[in-house]
């Protein structure tokens, strides 16, 4: 009898530490996917939702769609999502969900919504817009949940093709401080990768991460976002060609384990530009 050991599959990412931007289910699933690749995720929420200065539009918008008001819900951020899970919000199954990229869908899914609409090709506002135009001839009664800072993009776009739409602001977006234990970690190189996984994320690295060694890893979810973190003052190392965690993931692993002292590398062996010449 052969008792070799079998061959265990390589894990790509084994001895990184990354940091993952967002806590709740949507982070758990991520810290899992890293852990599947062989990384230690480190979870340290850096955004959070704040209560709308309209609670009262909030409310009966949510006792709307509960009871079966509206056609469409659109939800276009995860943390949209993590405003229905804390109302406890319901939405009827003869409702239609339409979330905006990967991200929002996986976080829907996580606790317990359905997706019936994700944009084919553009993971935007004006993207998930042309879609349900296109899927929706006839005047529709649509809710759209946004973030008091959102750019009306979605509503107008329906509105203007028929669609008889309420917008209503779910939620304000406020930072959340890292402990010190989580700033010293990416202040001296322990975390060897950052998920930014909004523009909103991309802000908080910004501002809460003042010094980021050149060796760790800016990786950004999609084009989108990567330009929404250069805006915010980022420098981005690498960019998902898709707006998924899986995507995400998979980037980050084309590159090899930096040393303390020594730059990040791709695999393939080519050195990438140093931080003060990226973006």
């Amino acid at each position: 009898m052969n008792t070799a050991p079998q061959h265990q599959p390589a894990k790509p990412l084994a001895g990184w530490r990354v940091l993952v931007p967002r806590g709740g289910p949507w982070g758990d699933g991520v810290a899992a996917s890293l852990r599947r690749q062989g990384a230690t995720p480190v979870i340290a929420p850096l955004i959070n939702f704040a209560p709308t200065n309209d609670q009262a539009s909030l409310d009966q918008a949510l006792a709307d769609l509960a009871a079966g008001a509206f056609d469409w819900l659109t939800v276009t951020s995860a943390t949209t999502v993590d405003v229905l899970y804390a109302y406890r919000a319901t939405v009827p199954a003869r409702t239609k969900v339409a979330a905006v990229g990967e991200t929002t869908a996986a976080a829907l899914l996580a606790v317990g919504y359905h997706v019936d609409l994700v944009p084919e090709k553009d993971n935007s506002a004006a993207g998930m817009a042309e879609q349900m135009i296109a899927l929706e001839p006839e005047p529709r009664d649509i809710l759209t949940l946004r973030s008091e800072i959102a750019k009306p993009v979605l509503t107008r776009m329906l509105s203007e093709a028929g669609h008889r739409v309420r917008s209503v602001v779910a939620y304000r977006t406020v930072g959340v401080p890292v402990t010190e234990r989580i700033a010293e970690d990416v202040r001296s190189g322990r975390i060897n990768a950052i998920l930014v996984t909004s523009g909103s994320v991309a802000e908080q690295v910004h501002q809460q991460f003042a010094e980021i060694p050149d060796t760790t890893l800016i990786a950004a979810i999609g084009p989108r976002t990567a330009r929404d973190a250069k805006r915010a003052g980022l420098d981005v190392d690498i960019v998902a060609e898709m707006q998924t965690v899986d995507a995400l993931i998979d980037a980050v692993a084309t590159f090899s384990l930096p040393h303390a002292a020594d730059e990040f590398a791709p695999r393939t062996g080519a050195l990438p530009l140093p931080r003060t010449e990226r973006g």
